[in-house]
C-alpha cells in the first residue's frame, strides 16, 4: 500500500471526529493548559499521522484490531438484553465462523508477537488505551511504550507478511 494511500485512509474526516477539551496536567503544558482533541482517533492512528510508526505497522495494527472487534472480543458497553443466566430457556450465545476465524487469526497474531509484548498490543490497538495510560497500568518507565509497541507491532507485520 502507498504512503499517499494510507494517509488518505486515516485521515481525520469530520464525520469522524468527536472533538472534545482535555486539561493538560501542570507539567505536560507547554503553552495552554486546555487543548482541544479528537476523541474518536485511536492511539495507532495518532502515531501514524506524527510518523512515530510505519504504513506497515499502521496496516498489522488495524488487521489485529479488526480480528478482535470481529471474535466479539471487545467489552461490553450496554446491557445485555436476552434471558438471564439462571432462567431455564437461557442458551450460550452460538458463535458464528466468522466470529470463530476471527479468534484464531487473533490468538495467531497474539502468539507471533509473544507473551512481553501482547499486552501492549491488547491495551493499545484493541483497547485503544494511550500509550502513557499503558505505560502507567503495566509499570513502565515514561516513553518506553511507543518502542515497545514498535516491536509488537514489527513482529505483527512479520506475522502477517506485510511488506
Amino acid at each position: 500500500m502507498k504512503r499517499a494511500a494510507v494517509q488518505r485512509d486515516i485521515a481525520p474526516e469530520a464525520a469522524n471526529r468527536l472533538l472534545g477539551t482535555r486539561l493538560l496536567s501542570p507539567a505536560d503544558a507547554v503553552d495552554r493548559q486546555r487543548v482541544t482533541v479528537n476523541l474518536a482517533e485511536s492511539p495507532l492512528a495518532w502515531l501514524v499521522r506524527r510518523g512515530h510508526v510505519s504504513a506497515a505497522q499502521f496496516e498489522a495494527g488495524e488487521r489485529l484490531r479488526a480480528d478482535f472487534m470481529r471474535a466479539g472480543q471487545a467489552p461490553r458497553v450496554t446491557m445485555r438484553w436476552d434471558a438471564a443466566p439462571g432462567s431455564s430457556n437461557f442458551a450460550a450465545p452460538d458463535p458464528t465462523m466468522a466470529q470463530i476465524s476471527a479468534r484464531q487469526r487473533f490468538d495467531a497474531a497474539v502468539a507471533a508477537a509473544g507473551p512481553g509484548l501482547s499486552d501492549v498490543l491488547w491495551r493499545v490497538v484493541c483497547l485503544g488505551e494511550g500509550l502513557e495510560t499503558a505505560e502507567r497500568a503495566m509499570g513502565w518507565p515514561s516513553r518506553a511504550g511507543k518502542l515497545v509497541l514498535a516491536l509488537a507491532l514489527d513482529r505483527l507485520v512479520a506475522h502477517y507478511g506485510i511488506a
